[in-house]
């Protein structure tokens, strides 16, 4: 009986060319996973691939749209590009928002600190199941183009001068279980944050002063939309006096080529993954309307500069950009003078109702004049080799008067957060 014809007859070839050690390696590695064939290990690596592919991508659980309708969110303000709301932003994302309609989520979560703030931050030990539902949510409301970007502070563990490791596990987790991707880590540095925290900075002297917060980039596909000419920032007096007296191209002792293309004018340098925005703002439109109204001023609120950055570079005017937890809106503010559209969400009603300011009686402006360049010194600028060390490591606390002037850390407050009440169980 002759043989039956099969319905999908692999009629096509594909010629990979592969060095000789490379040929070896992959039969090695073929017959060690039991298959008799390179084809078929191949096969079996690109089935794999695409099951892993398929597993990274969460399906939107019904049980879990079915806890946060739409009526968990209220309109609260309107202006001709936007939208804020009152509420469970999850009410937002489950049920208010059509599925894949963002193009950017710009966004500070509450940190995961261990001494409790009174904005709502979660304890660092449970931040990632609290954060799951977002997370579920964002997956939901994103387009296959767009980008989620996450400002997250780093934690300290109580009682001894090491880190809490919650923004890493909260990376991963986004990575691992909703088939996020890294798109490039960024790092704001605060160049006017106070020497925090200061049992471990000021009294002890064991640790440097924590003035960065992480920013994660993360993206459903590869392949987010950006272009980083949107946000250029001017060259500096070198690349100006090379760009003017020309350069000759050659190999530098790194191995790096550097062609004649390196002397061209491309209308500013490509900034760096270190944002350098200072969050001094003590007194201003929002912080004066508070005070003359008697509001609350939001404690955690990140410059305009950041979500600018991020706007720019990944969204196009008219695109949506939303923050879920919207604080006192500054993502929605910037959002309005870029011509996006846009939705903040806020639980707390107190920080809404001083996010007026920044709306009434007509939308605030971005800034025209920018800081000057902020100076970052080169590390051990002021040596000094006769200084003893710490040598245990700071677990004992020095007496009384041998400590430096010290910062009250409880009245430090902390920049670029915003308020979203826990509602773990």
């Amino acid at each position: 009986m002759g043989r039956p014809k099969s319905q999908h007859p692999r009629a096509r070839t594909t010629s990979v060319r592969l060095t000789d050690s490379e040929h070896e390696d992959m039969t090695r590695a073929a017959a060690l996973a039991g298959f008799n064939t390179v084809s078929d290990y191949l096969r079996h690596l690109h089935e794999r691939s695409q099951r892993d592919q398929a597993a990274a991508v969460p399906v939107v659980r019904r049980d879990t749209a079915a806890q946060f309708p739409a009526n968990l969110v209220r309109p609260f303000y309107r202006t001709r590009n936007g939208t804020i709301f009152q509420g469970d932003s999850r009410g937002f994302l489950f049920g208010a928002a059509a599925e894949k309609s963002v193009d950017l989520i710009m966004t500070s979560p509450p940190f995961g600190l261990v001494r409790k703030k009174d904005y709502g931050n979660e304890d660092a030990h449970r931040y990632c199941d609290w954060f799951r539902p977002f997370a579920e949510g964002f997956r939901r409301v994103l387009k296959d183009s767009g980008s989620l970007v996450i400002d997250i502070g780093g934690a300290w563990k109580p009682g001894t001068p090491t880190r809490s490791l919650y923004h890493f596990e909260l990376l991963i987790m986004l990575c691992e279980e909703y088939g996020f991707h890294l798109a490039q880590e960024h790092y704001w540095w605060n160049p006017s944050k106070l020497p925090t925290p200061a049992e471990w900075v000021n009294v002890r002297r064991v640790r440097v002063k924590d003035a960065v917060n992480t920013v994660w980039w993360l993206s459903p596909t590869p392949w987010p939309k950006a272009n980083n000419r949107r946000v250029l920032a001017p060259y500096s007096a070198a690349m100006l006096d090379l760009l003017a007296n020309g350069y000759t191209a050659k190999t530098r002792p790194s191995g790096h080529v550097i062609s004649e293309k390196f002397g061209h004018d491309n209308g500013g340098a490509v900034p760096p993954n270190l944002l350098a925005i200072a969050n001094t703002e003590s007194s201003g439109l929002y912080q004066n309307f508070c005070r003359e109204e008697e509001i609350a001023i939001h404690p955690a609120r990140f410059p305009a500069q950041l979500p600018e950055y991020f706007i720019r570079m990944l969204t196009d005017p008219g695109d949506v950009v939303v923050d879920p937890f919207g604080g006192s809106c500054v993502t929605g503010m910037v959002a309005e003078a870029l011509g996006r559209r846009w939705a903040c969400v806020e639980l707390e009603e107190e920080y809404l109702r001083g996010a007026m300011a920044r709306f009434t009686p007509c939308p605030t402006a971005l800034p025209k004049i920018r800081s000057e360049p902020y100076a970052l010194h080169a590390p051990c600028t002021l040596p000094a080799d006769g200084v003893p060390l710490v040598v245990d490591g700071g677990k004992t606390r020095p007496p009384v008067g041998d400590a430096a002037a010290v910062v009250t850390s409880g009245k430090q407050k902390r920049p670029g957060r915003t308020k979203q009440e826990s509602l773990v169980a």
